[in-house]
């Protein structure tokens, strides 16, 4: 096992603490194992049993005072010249600093840290400018991947396997022997998954169909739903299945270990096989990224219940709430915005966002688009991508 300083530090630092809780637990040669002194291990098992799993995480070296700290001056400008060119990145505020003559100008690195602080930067532009690289979703249920698998002939019709996976501890939450690929089929088989596992605090699902559109200009009707549930939506970047890796890694394994070498009958068939492999990958099955153990040690049911009323809608005081109409548009000062189509019927916020005439729409708790009332038309503002 790699030592702390690599990757996944809290991951390993979780296992060996639960291993360490073992009545057998050798701790000396867990220390060897882990590639840590026996003093840091002890630590570990003490901050643990004291706090549990918030125990394990790094405490701050944040100094009480620090004179190098970056002046207010300095702190307003970068804001300001942020706001002037919201494009612009550390480096080039750094330049333009320096160009108006501001002196003890930071480093460009510390720059982009106060972007960071002020809320200034968009996660999601940001992501498009950066080599990806793998991440993983601290907790179960903060993320869930959802696809459908190639569907496959079988002797009566064809499969659509339908598969949603936890990205924290890559449990299987659903595998679902479909035989369409339509709305009202996914929302049957996530109600039972989230009967039986809770709400996710998001889901991810690339831009096709049921959950996206061709054009991915607005919301669906399906996607309305989850956010109804409080369950925030995001979709994959076109062209970049990367952000489904997990369960795009979960469908090959699903097609080398069961669908490769099986003969299925029809749904019911493929159902039972699908229910057996799936017991045996969540609790059999090593996974190489969890430290060779099983998903199921790593997963726990939400404690978000599925609602079987679906909560009301409320807003803040201060937002600015419209009604959208039947043509998926709202009107305000005197001007027609197009929301979505599926929202028809239900109200949504607008919030002002500092910008002269231009206003942030939020449907429950998340945004869906921006429009400007100095111009006569929504500005698009796609669902969440990652």
């Amino acid at each position: 096992i790699m030592g702390w300083e690599e990757v996944n530090t809290m991951t390993l630092r979780l296992q060996f603490v639960l291993l360490a809780q073992k009545e057998d637990a050798n701790v000396a040669q867990l220390c060897k194992t882990f590639n840590i002194s026996r003093k840091t291990g002890y630590k570990w098992i003490k901050r643990f049993n004291t706090l549990g799993e918030p125990g394990l995480v790094d405490l701050s070296t944040k100094p009480v005072y620090s004179p190098l700290k970056t002046s207010d001056c300095i702190v307003d400008a970068v804001v300001s010249i942020r706001q002037t060119h919201p494009a612009w990145g550390g480096r080039k505020i750094r330049a333009r600093l320096e160009k108006l003559g501001h002196s003890n100008v930071p480093a460009a690195s510390t720059i982009t840290g106060i972007l960071h602080s002020k809320q200034l930067i968009n996660l999601d532009e940001s992501i498009k400018h950066t080599k990806f690289i793998s991440f993983e979703h601290p907790h179960p249920n903060d993320l869930w991947q959802m696809d459908f698998k190639g569907h496959f002939v079988m002797e009566q019709g064809r499969c659509h396997p339908l598969t949603v996976l936890d990205d924290h501890s890559r449990y299987n939450v659903l595998l679902k022997a479909c035989s369409n690929e339509t709305g009202i089929t996914v929302k049957t088989a996530l109600i039972d998954c989230f009967r039986s596992y809770g709400l996710p605090l998001r889901m991810t699902m690339d831009n096709g169909s049921p959950w996206g559109n061709d054009a991915f200009s607005e919301l669906t009707t399906f996607n309305a739903w989850l956010i109804r549930l409080g369950i925030k939506v995001s979709h994959s970047r076109p062209y970049h299945p990367q952000t489904q890796g997990k369960d795009e890694r979960f469908h090959r394994t699903l097609k080398l270990e069961l669908i490769k070498n099986n003969h299925f009958k029809d749904i019911s068939d493929c159902q039972n096989k699908f229910d057996t492999f799936r017991e045996t990958y969540n609790k059999e099955r090593p996974h190489e990224s969890l430290g060779m153990e099983t998903p199921i040690t790593r997963f726990k049911a939400s404690e978000r219940l599925y609602p079987e009323t679906l909560p009301a809608i409320e807003y803040c005081s201060s937002d600015i709430v419209r009604k959208v109409q039947i043509k998926g548009e709202i009107y305000f000062k005197g001007k027609e915005f197009r929301i979505s189509k599926a929202l028809h019927g239900y109200p949504v916020a607008l919030r002002y966002t500092n910008v002269e005439g231009e206003y942030q729409v939020f449907f429950c708790q998340q945004k869906v688009t921006e429009i400007n009332t100095n111009i006569d038309k929504s500005v698009t503002y796609l669902p969440e991508q990652v």
